[in-house]
C-alpha cells in the first residue's frame, strides 16, 4: 500500500506534500492510472530514461499482502482492478478510445456490460439521431451563438461592437455591475451602447427559425387552398404613366405573396407562404403599409381596421389616429373608427365631430370578440405615445384576443367605441425575454368601465383559446369559412404557383436562416459580417464601399486663416440615424456569426453532394466519379454540366478533343476557386493580426496624421 509520505499531485497540479506547483520536466505519469506526480517527493524514483515512460505510481504497484480495497460504485477489489486495466492495455485488438471507455467503465463500477451492449447503445445513439436529424440546423448556430454567461442560445441577443454576443438579461446584469468592458476580450464597450443596448433583430429571427426545427414537420406538402391575388402585378409597389405625383401617393401595391384569402383569420403559417416556407413571424418588419399588405399582415392601405361587420375583425394596425388609444403592450385599449367628417376631398380630419357607432368596421371588431376569434395586431411608428412601437415602419406584434367592448365619451366630448385586445400568441413578444408565448392572464381593471355604455362580452366559450393539454393556443372551434370566392386562374398561371409551391418546400431549412443572416446592403448572405452598435448588421466590404473616400474629421479654418479645431464627421449607419464613426474607425468581425454562416454554407454544400451522389446512378456514363469537375464545387460542376449537355453531339463525334477540353475546363475553374480561398484565407489572418489594409477605405488619413 502507498506510503503516507508519497502522494500525488491534485486537480491544480500542485504536489499534495510539499505544496508546490512542479514543471511539467518534474512530473511523471502513471501509464496505469494517469495520475501526475512530482519526481522529487518520490521515495524511489526511475533509475533510467526509458522507465519513465512504462512507470507506475505506488498506488498502482501495491504489494499483494495488502489489504483490498473495494472500489467505490463496483465490487471489483484494488489488486483486481489494476490486473483488469493492465489486461486492457496489453489488448493490441483494441483502439486507444477503447482502451480509454473500457477503463472508464472499469472504474465506474460497469464491469458486467458487454460488447453487444455497446452496440445496441450505439444503434439507439444513431437511431434518436436519425429522428432528430432535423436540428443540424439548431446545433449549428448553438456552436457559435452561445452567451457566455448562461452557456445558453441568447435570449434577445445583444452584439458587442468587438464582434461578440450576449443574451439582453446578461448584458445589462454585467454592465449593471460597473463593466463597461467585453466580457470575452476585455475591450471596453462604448457608453451609448452599455446605456441603451439594440437587440440584434436578425439573429433573433435565426434563432427562432433554428429552435423551430427541431418541431417543424417537413414530411411532405399539404393540400391547401390557393388564392390568386393579382399575380401579374410586380413585386414591388408601382405607379402608372399617368401618376401625377411623385412617392407613393399614387402606387399601387405589388403582388400578394402568400395565399390567403382576404378575410383570413388567425396566423400566417408556413404553408401558406410558398415564397419563403415561413409564414409571417412574430417581430416581422416592413418598411410601409404596401409591404406589410404583400405578406397578409393587414391588407387595407389607409384603415387601420380590416373586417366585415357580418363576418368579423381579422387585424389591426396601431398608429396612433385616435388620443383616446392606450398601449400597455400585452393587452391595450383601441379606439373604433369613425366620428371624423372626411366629406369632398379631407382624406385626413383629426377632429371628432359627431359620435362613434358600431357599424362597419366597428361591428366588425364587435363580432370578434363575441365569437373570440384571434385578431392580428401590427404596430406602427406613427404611434408616438406608446413605449412598444417600432422606431420606424411597421411591425408585427402576434395574436391578440377582444375580450370586451364599450361605447364611452371621448376626450372630444363625443363618444367612441372602445375595445380591450388581451394577447394570446404562441411566440413571446418582441419586447419581451421570455422564451415561450402567453399564458392565460386575468384581464386587466379598466376604469373607465364604470362609466361605460353598451358593454358587449363574451358569452360562449371563444373559438381561439388555450389548451392546458398541448399547453398552446389553438383553434377550439372550426375557423370560420372564407366569404371571398376563389379567383379563377389559366392552367399556365396554376402550373407556375405549384412549380414556386414545391421549389419552396425542396428549400432546405439552412437556405432560409441563410437568406435571414444577409447584408443590408447587397442583400446576399454576409461575408466577414460586422455588427455595428444599432445592432444592424452588413458585409465588411459593403460598409467600406457606403464610406468610401469620407474622412472621419474635417480641418476648420475661420475668416482671419486662423486653423479651428478639427470637427468630427458624422457617419450615419445605412439602416438608421446613429453615428457609427466611432465603430468604423476599428471595426470588428463579428466571428461568432461568421462560424454561424460557414456552417450553414458547409452542411449546404454536403446536402447538395449528397442529393447529388444519390441521383447518381440515373445519369449515365457521364456522372462517373472518374471525371474531376465531380470533385468540384457546386456551381463550377453545373456549369461544366451545362456544356456538357449543350455539346453532347460533338462528344460523340469528337470524344478525345472534348474530354481534353473538360479537363482544362476543370482544372482552370479549380484553380480559381483555389486563388479565391488563399486570398481569403490571407485578408482574415491580416485581421486576426490587427492589420488594417491601406487601401480600405477607412483608413483615409488626415494630412496632420501622415506628419
Amino acid at each position: 500500500m502507498a506510503q503516507v509520505s508519497e502522494l500525488p499531485c491534485d486537480g491544480d497540479g500542485i504536489c499534495m506534500l510539499c505544496k508546490e506547483k512542479p514543471s511539467d520536466e518534474d512530473k511523471l505519469t502513471c501509464v496505469t492510472c494517469f495520475t501526475p506526480w512530482h519526481v522529487t517527493c518520490l521515495a524511489s524514483r526511475p533509475e533510467t530514461l526509458a522507465s519513465t515512460l512504462r512507470w507506475e505510481c505506488p498506488d498502482c504497484t501495491m504489494p499483494a499482502d495488502c489489504a483490498p480495497v473495494a472500489v467505490s460504485g463496483g465490487d471489483v477489489a484494488t489488486g483486481e482492478l489494476v490486473a483488469s486495466i493492465r489486461a486492457i492495455e496489453a489488448d493490441e485488438s483494441l483502439t486507444e478510445r477503447e482502451k480509454a471507455r473500457k477503463r472508464q467503465k472499469l472504474l465506474s463500477g460497469r464491469v458486467e456490460s458487454s460488447d453487444e451492449e455497446d452496440e445496441m447503445s450505439m444503434k439507439k445513439k444513431k437511431g434518436k439521431e436519425k429522428v432528430e436529424g432535423g436540428d443540424d440546423v439548431l446545433k449549428v448556430v448553438g456552436m457559435g451563438l452561445i452567451c457566455s454567461f448562461c452557456m445558453q442560445l441568447p435570449e434577445r441577443p445583444v452584439t458587442t461592437p468587438c464582434g461578440h454576443n450576449f443574451c439582453l438579461k446578461c448584458f445589462q446584469k454585467w454592465i449593471g455591475q460597473g463593466k463597461n468592458t467585453c466580457a470575452k476580450c476585455r475591450r471596453s464597450i462604448p457608453p451609448k451602447m452599455a446605456n441603451q443596448p439594440r437587440i440584434n433583430s436578425a439573429l433573433v429571427v435565426a434563432i427562432r427559425m433554428a429552435k423551430m426545427s427541431k418541431s417543424s414537420d417537413s414530411s411532405g406538402l399539404e393540400k391547401i387552398q390557393h388564392f390568386v391575388h393579382n399575380q401579374n402585378r410586380p413585386d414591388k409597389a408601382y405607379t402608372t404613366e399617368r401618376a401625377k405625383r411623385g412617392g407613393k401617393a399614387n402606387a399601387a401595391s405589388g403582388k400578394i405573396f402568400v395565399t390567403i384569402p382576404p378575410d383570413h383569420f388567425g396566423p400566417i403559417l408556413a404553408e401558406n407562404d410558398p415564397a419563403r416556407n415561413r409564414g409571417v413571424l412574430v417581430g416581422d418588419w416592413w418598411e410601409d403599409r404596401f409591404d406589410c399588405r404583400q405578406w397578409g399582415a393587414h391588407l387595407p392601405l389607409v384603415s387601420g381596421i380590416c373586417g366585415q361587420s357580418k363576418h368579423g375583425s381579422q387585424s389591426v394596425v396601431l398608429s396612433g389616429g385616435y388620443e383616446d388609444d392606450e398601449d400597455h403592450g400585452e393587452w391595450f385599449l383601441y379606439t373604433g373608427s369613425g366620428g371624423r367628417d372626411l366629406s369632398g376631398n379631407k382624406r385626413t380630419n383629426k377632429e371628432q365631430s359627431f359620435d362613434q357607432k358600431f357599424e362597419n368596421y366597428n361591428e366588425a371588431l364587435r363580432v370578434s370578440c363575441k365569437e373570440g376569434y384571434p385578431v392580428r395586431v401590427v404596430r406602427s411608428h406613427k404611434e408616438k405615445r406608446s413605449a412598444y412601437a417600432p422606431e420606424n415602419g411597421l411591425r408585427y406584434d402576434g395574436i391578440y384576443r377582444i375580450e370586451k367592448c364599450w361605447q364611452k365619451v371621448g376626450k372630444q366630448g363625443f363618444k367612441v367605441c372602445r375595445y380591450l385586445f388581451v394577447r394570446c400568441d404562441n411566440c413571446p413578444a418582441p419586447w419581451t425575454s421570455e422564451e415561450h408565448g402567453d399564458k392565460v392572464r386575468a384581464l386587466p381593471v379598466i376604469s373607465e368601465l364604470k362609466k361605460a355604455t353598451d358593454v358587449t362580452e363574451r358569452t360562449e366559450s371563444p373559438s381561439w383559446d388555450y389548451d392546458e393539454k398541448e399547453g398552446c393556443w389553438k383553434w377550439k372551434k372550426q375557423p370560420p369559412r372564407s366569404k371571398k370566392r376563389v379567383t379563377a386562374s389559366c392552367p399556365q398561371d396554376t402550373e407556375q404557383e405549384f412549380k414556386a409551391l414545391r421549389k419552396a418546400h425542396k428549400k432546405s431549412l439552412k437556405e432560409r436562416v441563410l437568406k435571414e443572416l444577409s447584408c443590408f446592403l447587397c442583400g446576399n448572405v454576409m461575408t466577414l459580417p460586422l455588427t455595428t452598435p444599432c445592432a444592424h448588421n452588413f458585409c465588411k466590404s459593403c460598409l467600406e464601399g457606403a464610406f468610401a473616400g469620407q474622412t472621419f474629421e474635417r480641418e476648420r479654418k475661420s475668416l482671419g486663416g486662423r486653423t479651428l479645431r478639427a470637427q468630427k464627421n458624422v457617419m450615419k449607419c445605412p439602416s438608421c440615424t446613429n453615428d457609427i464613426s466611432e465603430f468604423l474607425r476599428n471595426p470588428q468581425v463579428n466571428r461568432e456569426l461568421m462560424v454561424v454562416i460557414e456552417g450553414l454554407q458547409h452542411k449546404t454544400e454536403e446536402d447538395e453532394e449528397a442529393s447529388g451522389e444519390g441521383s447518381g446512378d440515373e445519369k449515365g456514363p457521364d456522372s462517373s466519379s472518374g471525371h474531376k469537375e465531380n470533385n468540384m464545387p457546386h456551381p463550377q460542376a453545373e456549369e461544366l454540366k451545362r456544356k456538357t449537355n449543350d455539346a453532347s453531339l460533338l462528344i460523340e463525334q469528337e470524344p478525345e478533343r472534348t474530354n481534353k477540353r473538360r479537363k482544362i475546363d476543370a482544372e482552370d475553374g479549380l484553380s480559381k476557386i483555389d486563388a479565391a480561398e488563399k486570398e481569403n484565407d490571407e485578408a482574415e489572418a491580416a485581421m486576426d493580426e490587427g492589420i488594417d489594409s491601406p487601401s480600405s477605405p477607412l483608413n483615409v488619413r488626415s494630412d496632420e496624421d501622415i506628419q
